[in-house]
């Protein structure tokens, strides 16, 4: 992302051994665990064996019950397996646990054979599993199902995200890793639902899906108050918390954000002594998961802040409380009393306690009043709002608007479109009466308004029309880029079974994609889909491609890329009125599939930030924006893929766009 003051990285210029890219220097995440003696690995082994044989018998059942709870048994297997097969076991208490977590999946698999599930009505503590839509892999997450549950009686549920854990293995989770601290009283009525979050990286990227998927396997498997979601946690758990509130603000019966971070620049400087000096696109990206940038969008959300009254980490809060003065709010904050970086006894009390208020009272109603930022079409709902379209991606949008009478006012900038979710509006205005919707002093009248559907908005030469932007391809939500965005949905690694004609640029992008396929599953825990570029059916389409290599190696990208704003051939790469000679250049890009522009490809890049990232989960964030040109003469190391010899974004219609 960066270069840092006082340190700097030495990396080779000469011609690059790919397979051996520069990132020694950088601790390993995880790092590497101890070794299992003869007699442990056998036992493991055997026992994986005959789960994994379970496993395959019960996918071969097709009946609802089966096929809704094999996840259930899967990880358990999922967990020893990798442990064993990656070296991830990190103490000699991680190989009893798993003997005993092979045991327990066994147990499950049998009474599933039988069909029998006796872990769905247990009470306490259970540990259960989904299948992520990204990738296909089982991931675990954790409850504590309260005593007095009934199936059908909607429960409030209470998210807890854990603190960082460079060891937490999937059997360390599984085991005793869920991050809720002891002495933490458990709230009344209310199931707590511990994510796994894909290993750690404070609900970012795939983290941030596991949260939703994760919810969205409870929801199935038991009853839940949709309007009484609480979302809790400490430390690196505690950024997770800032980030799921300022991005989803209308999810969320109250916050309690503990610890932590909430922005890069201020945290970085202050955690690790480190002043850092973005590029200009790193700095525009930094809006992405820069909490502060959205401050506006907790007006209607409870928030109890916690932190230690000497934590070093209590900066989160300070500079959130900072952030927010700015709206004229006021965050509530409990401090423990000569406390460092944990959560103190009786500031944990008063906190449970103040949660049960707010739950007593319910959520807040959709306000009449709302003030709605976002740098992104990522992060564009709240309430009864919609932004649609951005003057300009990671420049600020925002939107002011109230309700009086039968009037709705709206005040924009930075946005050029928009939409009014009318089951929502519907609600708060006069039943059966005239609307009168103002946008930036136009005026639109509408004799009826429906109770269901959208209104939508959409400026032209700065003046606001009715119905939504006609353009054949916009950035909209879940489309907008940077190249980051395509790992937080479904994906194909697309692997080229021909070469390049241009030796070090084939080196390079073979040694990217193998990097980016050991470090997703390390990172976040799964194993990537990979496919030959001859073996793409038309249904594969209908996810994110991530292509590695170039019109000569690999077919997929010979398909399209005669459609691309940048042309690329086996002599030059041409950005804009740059040119590149593509013998020692490669070409990194997020766009639109031509072949399916509901979904992206992306060529020779996983996602974008790198070793050094790891060592701090503030780190994490995106590197890279649409596209970038790297000068293959130097090698990749633990910040960058090679030298980003020009890099930028594209436009709102995902034309070519001069880098600024």
């Amino acid at each position: 992302m960066r270069l840092i003051i006082c340190q700097l990285l030495l990396i080779s210029c000469v011609l690059p051994a790919f397979g051996q890219q520069k990132t020694d220097e950088v601790r390993r995440i995880p790092k590497i665990g101890i070794q299992v003696n003869d007699k442990d690995r056998n036992e493991l082994e055997s026992s994986l064996k005959e789960l994994g044989q379970d496993i395959a018998k019960l996918k071969q059942k097709k009946d609802k019950l089966t096929t809704d709870l094999l996840p259930d048994v899967m990880i358990y297997h999922k967990a020893v397996d990798y442990a064993l097969k990656y070296q991830e076991f990190f103490a000699e208490k991680d190989i009893v646990s798993a003997k005993n977590l092979l045991k327990e999946g066994l147990s499950r698999a049998e009474a599933l054979s039988s069909g029998k599930s006796p872990w769905t009505t247990q009470k306490g503590e259970v540990t259960r599993g989904y299948i992520s839509k990204i990738d296909g892999s089982v991931q675990p997450y954790a409850l504590s199902i309260p005593e007095n549950y009934t199936s059908g009686t909607p429960f409030n549920l209470s998210f807890w995200f854990h603190g960082r854990g460079e060891t937490l293995s999937e059997v360390q989770f599984i085991a005793n890793g869920k991050g809720f601290l002891p002495g933490m009283p458990a709230m009344k009525n209310t199931i707590m639902l511990y994510p796994y979050g894909r290993f750690c990286n404070a609900a970012k990227f795939a983290g941030e899906t596991d949260i939703f998927e994760s919810l969205a396997a409870v929801k199935k498997n038991y009853s839940i108050n949709n309007d009484g979601i609480i979302v809790r946690g400490f430390s690196m758990g505690g950024a997770s918390v800032w980030q799921s509130a300022v991005h989803f603000p209308d999810q969320w019966l109250a916050v309690n954000p503990g610890a932590g971070f909430a922005e890069t620049f201020e945290f970085l400087k202050m955690q690790d002594k480190q002043t850092l000096v973005p590029t200009w696109y790193e700095r525009r990206l930094w809006h992405l998961y820069d909490c502060t940038d959205y401050a506006s969008n907790l007006s209607n959300l409870p928030l109890i802040s916690y932190s230690g009254e000497i934590d070093p980490q209590r900066q989160a809060a300070n500079i959130m409380d900072k952030a927010i003065k700015t709206e004229g709010l006021t965050l509530f904050q409990i401090i423990g009393p000569k406390t460092a970086h944990a959560y103190e006894k009786g500031a944990a009390k008063t906190t449970d306690s103040l949660l049960n208020i707010i739950a007593a009272k319910g959520k807040n109603a959709a306000p009449k009043e709302l003030h709605f930022s976002t740098y992104t079409l990522k992060y564009n709902k709240m309430y009864w709002l919609t932004v649609d379209a951005l003057q300009e991606q990671w420049s600020k949008g925002r939107v002011d608007g109230s309700i009086d009478g039968s009037t709705v006012s709206l005040k924009t900038s930075g946005v050029t479109g928009l939409s009014l979710n009318l089951s929502i509006l519907s609600k708060l205005l006069p039943s059966g009466k005239p609307v009168s919707i103002t946008l930036d002093g136009s005026t639109v009248n509408i004799r009826q308004l429906s109770k269901t559907g959208s209104l939508s908005f959409h400026s032209e030469n700065r003046k606001w029309a009715a119905g939504s932007i006609k353009a054949a391809l916009a950035k909209k939500h879940d489309l907008q880029g940077p190249v980051d965005d395509a790992f937080m949905s479904a994906f194909i690694v697309v692997r080229p079974t021909g070469k390049s004609s241009n030796e070090l640029f084939d080196q390079w992008s073979k040694s990217e994609m193998d990097r980016f396929i050991t470090q997703w599953r390390r990172q976040f825990r799964g194993d990537a889909v990979v496919k030959n570029d001859n073996e793409l059916s038309p249904a594969d389409y209908s996810t994110n491609l991530i292509l590695f290599g170039d019109a000569e190696s690999n077919k997929a990208i010979a398909k399209i890329s005669g459609k691309l704003p940048i042309k690329w051939n086996s002599t030059s790469i041409q950005a804009g009125s740059n040119s590149y000679d593509s013998k020692d250049h490669g070409l990194i890009m997020v766009y639109p599939n031509p072949l399916n522009q509901k979904r992206y490809v992306v060529l020779n890049s996983g996602f974008t930030f790198r070793e050094d990232a790891f060592l701090n989960n503030s780190r994490q964030i995106p590197m890279l924006p649409d596209w970038a040109v790297v000068d293959l003469k130097t090698a990749p190391g633990p910040i960058y893929p090679g030298k980003i010899e020009n890099a930028g974004f594209f436009g709102e219609k995902w034309e070519w766009k001069k880098p600024d």
